[in-house]
């Protein structure tokens, strides 16, 4: 490197990008919660986070309530909403093969988004409440956005929260063991399908929360919904099934993005991460923490 190469704007660049990909990872979270009990992504996964922060907005902002009580009961809400979908529309799916319930997820996607943009107006952008402090951190030089420590802050938490839960309760392990194995687990008397409804209203809420977090971050707008599909990416490196994988994943897309966007400008750094993660994927192809499936012929 040249001598007067700026080490500072190098670990700028390098602490925005880890700080962005744990939002990265809360959002990549939802969907492996889905494709861990399921089997399927979640492409309306986008559209969950749009009905938290729209709901957030409706419940603060034009109803007055109090951010924290207006913050349970949007993600309530979306708790409600996915356990309905679950059960009206996903459950009669049950043992139709995979494509058939990615295909409605697809069309719950666009049914969702096109709600939205009829009940709040999709032409529309709203400015989210100040929810996250701004103040900013300076490390020597180096500037981070208070926003952004915070938003990293909260996205680790709740990966936090899941994980001890799967990992400690009963209902968790519950999980767990539908999710791996659901036939032997319904022999074993776990109820497979309210797990599975379970798991919906969980995605729901993780999805809602991210989304509370980057409209606050951004703006409120459809193009929200956007957002989740960046983080294919992500899910693809780590693994469908890793939470692990999504939370590492999160942070070299996030570092990546960063890198190249500070670097190389902001058209690379949408092509970039799908480039490294093309090159992993041709040496593992279950991602870095998938589970490797095996079938015998």
């Amino acid at each position: 490197m040249p001598l007067d190469f700026d080490w500072y704007e190098l670990a700028e660049y390098a602490a925005l990008g880890l700080l962005a990909g744990g939002l990265q990872a809360l959002i990549a979270l939802g969907f492996v919660l889905v494709y861990k009990g399921t089997g399927v992504i979640n492409f309306a996964m986008g559209e969950f986070m749009m009905l938290g922060a729209y709901f957030f907005y409706t419940a603060n902002v034009m109803w007055g309530i109090p951010a924290l009580a207006a913050l349970i009961l949007s993600l309530l809400a979306v708790a409600l909403v996915s356990a309905l979908i679950e059960k009206a529309i996903l459950r009669p799916l049950s043992g139709q093969p995979v494509i058939s319930i990615l295909m409605v997820t697809l069309g719950l996607a666009s049914a969702l988004g096109g709600g939205i943009n009829a009940i709040w107006g999709g032409g529309h952008t709203y400015e989210m409440p100040a929810l996250l402090p701004r103040t900013p951190l300076y490390l020597g030089d180096v500037f981070i956005p208070g926003q952004m420590i915070w938003s990293f802050l909260l996205a680790a938490a709740v990966i936090l929260v899941f994980s001890l839960y799967f990992r400690y309760t009963a209902t968790g392990v519950s999980m767990r063991a539908a999710a791996s194995d659901p036939t032997t687990a319904y022999v074993l008397g776990v109820d497979v399908r309210a797990t599975q409804r379970l798991t919906w209203m969980f995605a729901g809420v993780v999805g809602a929360v991210a989304g509370i977090i980057v409209a606050a971050i951004t703006n409120l707008s459809p193009a929200l919904g956007g957002v989740a599909l960046g983080v294919l990416s992500v899910i693809i490196l780590g693994g469908l099934d890793s939470i692990v994988g999504a939370i590492v994943a999160g942070l070299i897309i996030g570092l990546l993005e960063s890198l190249t966007a500070g670097y190389l400008g902001g058209k690379v750094r949408d092509i970039v991460p799908y480039v490294i993660v093309l090159v992993i994927l041709l040496i593992r192809p279950y991602g870095l923490f998938g589970t490797r499936e095996i079938e015998r012929l």
